[in-house]
């Protein structure tokens, strides 16, 4: 054996002869809110049952990689409840845990009811699974972090790019359902911000099974005048997917389908992110979704705070995420670290269509006074909670 590699064989040797006993245990738990089936049309791809938690999942295998030189062992308990559970019935679970720190893979409304709880302030949360804005912009905590991207991210990541392509004149199709609304409202907000104009909206009222007559009725829905981009607000699929080929002008789609803006993507290989697909494949053998990297966000953001402090004090972990110093390498090119203001992890978003990612935002040339990740989301300025 070479001389320079003896003392890392010696230290990978008394890392791994370490009883479990002698490591430092730090617990995390994950809630998960059973979900309402949405029967999107083209029912191609199942939801996950493990969406989310995989991502976690695979983050406390990268932290125990790095833990056992470190003393610290990582765990992961994993609970569910029933959809509208009550917070005293979500607190339960998480109680059972012993952790301090929780990710959330539940709705916006069950946030809500947490936060109204009294023993909402004893944890660090972790909302993987909830875009809504109003939980960045006027609901936010300072206990409460966001690793998933707002829809006013989505919406301004994807703003951008169609700008740099002067693609300025949009026609904004809305779905029927509540989230389609706020989505159509995000990108109303991103349009004045970069410079976008809806010159025509309309609400798809066709109902959701179109399988059998988009044909015949995406042409007629579509003659609205000149426009460069359809933007679809369709979170549930029930529509969008049918919009792409059929429009009376030939135009492309984007938003909620067609071109994408999120905060990860299964084609993402640049930055060692192939790296990350892989492990994540090979673990869960399906490719890494949104949820998933938000998740696994959130757990590695609890990692590299340990890492860092070498403590598993909860109050010191928080701290020191909450801190100027703390930054997450995430396979996007860029360091990540959390806004002080309202909580969300700033990122890089990948704007994809389906098998190929298309872009990066932010994009060249959107300034801002401190980092032009800032650019997308809600600014300090903006946010109503403080």
């Amino acid at each position: 054996m070479p001389a320079f590699s003896r003392p890392l064989a010696l230290l990978l040797c008394a890392a791994s002869a370490l009883p479990a006993s002698a490591l430092t245990s730090i617990k995390m738990a994950y809630l998960a809110e059973a979900r309402i089936s949405s029967n999107p049309l083209a029912n191609l791809d199942e939801l996950p049952e493990d969406l989310g938690r995989a991502g976690a999942q695979l983050a406390i295998s990268d932290n125990n990689t790095t833990g056992k030189f470190l003393q610290q062992r990582f765990e992961l308990a994993a609970s569910s409840v029933a959809h509208g559970a009550s917070a005293s019935e979500m607190l339960a679970a998480v109680q059972k845990s012993g952790s301090q720190f929780v990710i959330l893979d539940v709705s916006a409304a069950a946030i809500e009811r947490l936060k109204s709880h009294p023993a909402f302030g004893r944890y660090t949360w972790f909302n993987s699974s909830a875009p809504d804005d109003r939980l960045r912009q006027s609901g936010c905590r300072p206990n409460l972090l966001h690793t998933l991207p707002s829809r006013a991210m989505q919406a301004d990541a994807l703003a951008q790019y169609l700008a740099t392509r002067r693609w300025q004149k949009w026609f904004l199709v809305t779905g029927p359902r509540a989230e389609d609304r706020l989505y159509a409202d995000a990108i109303r907000r991103a349009a004045k911000r970069f410079g976008g104009r809806i010159v025509s909206e309309k609400v798809w009222n066709y109902g959701h099974d179109a399988r059998r007559t988009a044909q015949g009725e995406v042409p007629v829905f579509t003659q609205v005048g000149d426009y460069d981009v359809l933007i679809v607000a369709d979170e549930s699929g029930d529509f969008g997917d049918y919009l792409s080929y059929r429009t009376w002008l030939p135009r492309p789609v984007a938003g909620t389908q067609g071109l994408v803006a999120s905060g990860w993507h299964a084609s993402a290989e640049q930055w060692g992110a192939v790296q990350l697909q892989n492990r994540f494949q090979r673990q869960s053998k399906r490719p890494m979704q949104a949820q998933d990297y938000a998740a696994w966000a959130a757990v590695r953001s609890i990692g590299e705070a340990a890492s860092r402090t070498g403590s598993n004090d909860g109050s010191k972990l928080a701290a020191y995420i909450h801190s100027p110093a703390f930054e997450l390498a995430g396979f996007k090119g860029r360091t990540l670290s959390y806004r002080s203001w309202n909580g969300q992890l700033r990122q890089p978003m990948m704007v994809a269509q389906a098998r190929s990612l298309v872009s990066l935002s932010p994009q060249d040339g959107f300034l801002h006074p401190k980092t032009d990740l800032d650019s997308l989301g809600f600014d300090e300025p903006e946010v109503k909670c403080k």
